[in-house]
């Protein structure tokens, strides 16, 4: 039976809740999976994890960037070690490499820089943000456990640009988890943004008109945050080619502050019969 939504949030928080001991090369962090009844497991906790992996190795410092690479599918019913590698860490900057391990092999590593907080000018450039949808516009993007709201239908089997917003408000929770949060929530609906041109497929159709497969996946932090405020996931699909789709997305306040962007590509291979 599917968890509510209630249990989804405390399983992903258990799921953040990494354990670290002292390996050979740096810290190792365990920590478990989801309970997503999926066969293979969810990259956005795989992206949640190495973010918090980052943190508890670094703790006076902020994640800025963190670039994962997928190697294989991983396996829901086997618990995942991350394995620190400590390549530089300074006073304002640090450099580390994490690599995710199951029994059988590696699953993802992680390319992860920090910096440590400090003062400058700011400024940004981006489109202005609209106005928060009404609740009326709830909708269910499994497998996030809280609320999103959309104005644009994902599954529509229409032609649309290849274009999605998405706000999202997580339950109070502590500060550092945020980003973590939203890294997870970021790996979501980029292969279903890349696939809205195309008519008559929706996400839904994985596995019989197309087969997909997240590659690599790129997160930045600009600004501290947090994500039980509103926060706006605005996505575009500029190209699909050779049996690839590549996205990117921001993720601004609702005051408009531009806190996060992503981007990533991803396996989109379709079967002979697809338009």
């Amino acid at each position: 039976m599917p968890l509510a939504v209630s249990e989804l949030w405390d399983d992903l928080l258990h799921c953040l809740d990494l354990r670290g001991r002292d390996g050979e090369t740096g810290p190792v962090y365990e920590a478990g999976n989801q309970r997503l009844g999926y066969h293979r497991l969810f990259g956005g906790q795989l992206l949640a994890q190495f973010v918090r992996a980052a943190q508890l190795s670094c703790p006076d410092k902020s994640v800025k960037s963190l670039h994962a690479l997928f190697a294989r599918a991983g396996r829901p019913e086997e618990p995942v070690s991350y394995e620190v590698r400590r390549h530089h860490d300074g006073g304002s900057f640090a450099a580390l490499t994490i690599v995710a391990r199951q029994p059988k092999g590696v699953v993802a590593t992680a390319s992860v820089s920090l910096h440590a907080p400090e003062g400058g000018p700011a400024r940004q450039a981006v489109p202005a943000v609209p106005a928060l949808p009404g609740p009326e516009h709830r909708t269910d993007l499994h497998p996030i456990p809280w609320e999103t709201r959309t104005t644009a239908d994902l599954d529509t089997a229409a032609p649309e640009p290849p274009e999605f917003d998405v706000w999202m408000r997580t339950p109070a929770t502590e500060a550092d988890l945020a980003p973590a949060l939203t890294a997870y929530a970021t790996d979501l609906t980029l292969i279903g943004t890349a696939l809205r041109p195309v008519p008559g497929v929706t996400q839904h159709d994985s596995g019989t008109a197309f087969t997909s497969a997240v590659t690599s996946h790129t997160v930045w932090f600009h600004r501290p945050f947090g994500a039980d405020g509103w926060l706006l996931l605005r996505q575009h699909s500029p190209v699909l080619a050779h049996g690839r789709c590549f996205g990117r997305g921001d993720v601004l306040t609702e005051d408009g502050t531009l806190v996060a962007s992503y981007a990533q590509e991803a396996l989109l291979r379709f079967t002979s019969k697809t338009p």
